[in-house]
């Protein structure tokens, strides 16, 4: 078992991890209200309420921490520069990575990064890991600005970091759209999968410091290329849209 600690820990992806890694590792959960979170969820973690825009409440936070798993920042991909992106996608990561370069137990930070960083690319086409950068708003810019935040520090401070471009994540499959056109079904990523690619994010050894990887799931036809994940990390996604949706069965 590993010290672990998940930033945004309340938010949908962070309560499926939780749920998923409570039993495996030692869990450190890191938001700034847990009034709604589920109690048997909260019981064997330490659970810190802080607001992370502030850098003081970073001190001493990660002693201990081995891996930390970077989920909390503005959602909404219609947020503007002023206000919530400012805070919560520029200055929160930045007080991470100022704390992670002090923080010894340290091995790795997984961050969330999204689709959204390449969404501007055309649609049918299948944007890889490796392909530049292209935002198609605001929010995608602020998680560019997370993933070259990460490589310098990667490379100039030794810090190691994963980033996985979340795409359409569903908790469950009551959320997949069952009337999605071909766009749709080609960005879902399940919970399943999104908690195998954080396991793998966690086991792998890197050949070097900074990696991208593509978090989507097993689509016929997927908008992002996992090829990636599968060949630096083991990644080996199950699920599928186009099946859940009746294509191709």
């Amino acid at each position: 078992m590993a010290n672990v600690l998940i930033t945004g820990a309340t938010g949908v992806i962070g309560t499926q991890l939780t749920k998923y890694l409570k039993d495996k590792h030692t869990l450190t959960l890191v938001d700034v209200d847990f009034s709604d979170f589920p109690d048997e969820l909260q019981e064997g973690s330490t659970v810190v309420e802080a607001d992370l825009i502030q850098p003081e409440n970073w001190e001493g936070l990660l002693d201990g921490i081995e891996y930390v798993i970077q989920l909390a920042g503005e959602p909404d991909a219609g947020a503007e520069f002023y206000g919530d992106l400012l805070e919560m996608n520029y200055k929160l990561p930045h007080n991470l990575y100022e704390e992670a370069a002090k923080a010894k137990a340290l091995k790795r930070i997984i961050f969330a990064s999204s689709i959204h960083a390449v969404d501007a690319y055309p649609d049918y086409v299948q944007v890889k890991a490796t392909d530049p950068v292209r935002p198609a708003d605001l929010y995608g810019v602020s998680k560019v600005y997370l993933e070259g935040l990460a490589n310098y520090h990667a490379y100039t401070n030794g810090i190691e970091s994963i980033g996985i471009r979340i795409a359409d994540y569903k908790q469950d499959d009551s959320e997949l759209d069952k009337d999605a056109d071909k766009n749709g079904m080609a960005m879902y990523f399940s919970a399943r999968d999104m908690n195998h690619l954080v396991d793998c994010c966690l086991e792998a050894t890197l050949e070097e410091p900074f990696l991208i990887v593509n978090g989507i799931s097993k689509n016929t036809f997927p908008r992002l290329s996992y090829e990636e994940a599968r060949v630096k990390l083991g990644y080996q996604p199950q699920d599928d849209a186009f099946e859940k949706n009746g294509h191709f069965s």
